[in-house]
């Protein structure tokens, strides 16, 4: 199948597999619509400042160990994921959600942490096992500040 019908196909499949809401035990339940979920996490709303601590801090997040992005602060930035830089212009709050709760949605295969999923982590420290990586307002806070990352890099 051609990249382009696979991609027309994708929000459709999506929504079939996965159905209209997931709910695990212990975290709100979450609706997908197609490559996204459109609703905050229990209708929290997110603080950018707390979600940009959360991205460069490497005992959290870790979002630094696989991403680059506009933290001249920060060193040794990661090379293995996208750029964080202009995220917010490239994707939309309700696809950075998806992608934050659990990126094995769009992709079986990533190495990209489900960090509001309980469901299959079966390499997880005692230290994680029965709570996500990020509660359901951190998730929030982390998408309201990637939201912010409208300009590529070395642009104003």
């Amino acid at each position: 199948m051609r990249r382009g019908r696979r991609a027309a196909l994708l929000p459709a499949v999506l929504a079939f597999a996965l159905g209209p809401a997931r709910a695990e035990e212990g975290l709100v339940p979450y609706a997908v619509v197609g490559d996204a979920i459109p609703e905050p996490l229990a209708g929290l709303a997110g603080d950018p400042a707390r979600g940009r601590a959360i991205v460069a801090d490497r005992t959290r997040g870790l979002c630094l160990l696989c991403h680059a992005g506009p933290f001249p602060e920060e060193r040794f930035q990661g090379n293995l994921a996208p750029d964080l830089a202009g995220v917010g212009a490239r994707r939309s709050p309700a696809q950075l959600r998806l992608r934050l709760v659990d990126g094995r949605a769009l992709n079986p295969d990533t190495i990209m942490p489900s960090y509001y999923s309980l469901s299959g982590l079966a390499r997880v420290g005692r230290a994680w096992r029965g709570r996500p990586i990020l509660s359901a307002g951190e998730i929030e806070d982390v998408v309201a500040f990637l939201a912010t990352l409208r300009e590529p890099e070395g642009r104003p």
